[in-house]
């Protein structure tokens, strides 16, 4: 795990379902649910634990993913402020599927499944917009599995670092080391720093010390989905 301070650019497109609650239920959940404060490395929350709860980022970044077998953590997705995870944990009273850690310094509010289950139980103008969020999660998450199935290596890349400036000017920089890259898609550094060269060749990325600038989200989209 990388001990540099990281951005809290998000990779992935979805809604979170906290971000599609009222605003007046937003500021509720806030207000009641305790600030808690993890550094870098920091594991927020581990496989296999009781879902009484979900996690909201108010500052700093988290990814989730899995530890495997040989201690290496394994990301699927990095969340900034405003994300929020493991609410289908609490939606189905399951244990937790995926391990969490801070991505540099972060604040988390953890929201307690009691009192967002108290307060959705009375605002039913919630559930359409939360259910909406929850469905594009699941397919944004069959999508990534199949593309890790048939895509290469550089429209892996591609589709990545599209995914995180897409909402932001260009050139966007990105705080995104090759080794975060490689760990994110299950792939190795050489295979990522071989992907970034031949994007910056085409004038899409810009390489630079601890992160990549994007110079063009249109042509990286496409080069995913070719």
């Amino acid at each position: 795990m990388s001990n540099t301070l990281h951005s809290a650019t998000r990779t992935i497109h979805s809604a979170m379902l906290f971000a599609t609650l009222p605003a007046d239920v937003q500021r509720f959940l806030r207000e009641q649910s305790p600030v808690r404060h993890f550094g870098d490395g920091q594991i927020i929350q581990q496989r296999g634990d009781e879902g009484d709860g979900f996690w909201l980022i108010e500052e700093g970044a988290g990814t989730i993913g899995q530890f495997q077998p040989d201690g290496a953590f394994r990301g699927v997705a990095r969340l900034g402020p405003g994300d929020s995870w493991g609410e289908l944990a609490v939606l189905t009273r399951r244990p937790r599927v995926v391990d969490a850690v801070s991505r540099g310094e972060s604040k988390v509010r953890f929201i307690r499944a009691s009192l967002f289950e108290g307060v959705i139980a009375n605002r039913p103008d919630a559930m359409r917009p939360m259910l909406g969020a929850l469905a594009g999660q699941l397919q944004e998450a069959i999508g990534l599995l199949a593309g890790q199935r048939k895509d290469s290596a550089l429209a892996r890349v591609a589709g990545t670092l599209a995914t995180m400036a897409h909402d932001q000017a260009l050139p966007a920089s990105l705080a995104m080391t090759q080794d975060e890259l490689a760990e994110l898609l299950g792939l190795t550094r050489a295979t990522v720093n071989a992907a970034l060269r031949k994007l910056q060749a085409r004038g899409l990325v810009e390489r630079r010390y601890g992160g990549v600038t994007v110079r063009d989200t249109v042509a990286l989209r496409d080069l995913s989905h070719a």
